[in-house]
């Protein structure tokens, strides 16, 4: 998978006890970023389907009634 440099602001102070607790800054963003995306996602897709929410459509619903059971 492709990568980029990006270059983000941290408190002096959560940059200290990262680094005494041995946790790996890079790990630990990519991971908080790739969490913030999907809840992203989540949201998107949720709003979508509130704004256009699926119905039943008489047309497959007999269709089904068609096909083997």
């Amino acid at each position: 998978m492709a990568s980029t440099r990006t270059t983000f602001t941290l408190d002096k102070w959560l940059a200290a006890r990262a680094h005494e607790l041995g946790i790996n800054v890079s790990a630990a963003a990519r991971q908080g970023v790739a969490d913030a995306v999907h809840d992203a996602l989540l949201r998107a897709d949720r709003d979508a389907y509130v704004k256009h929410p699926e119905h039943v459509d008489d047309f497959w619903a007999d269709a089904e009634e068609w096909g083997e059971t």
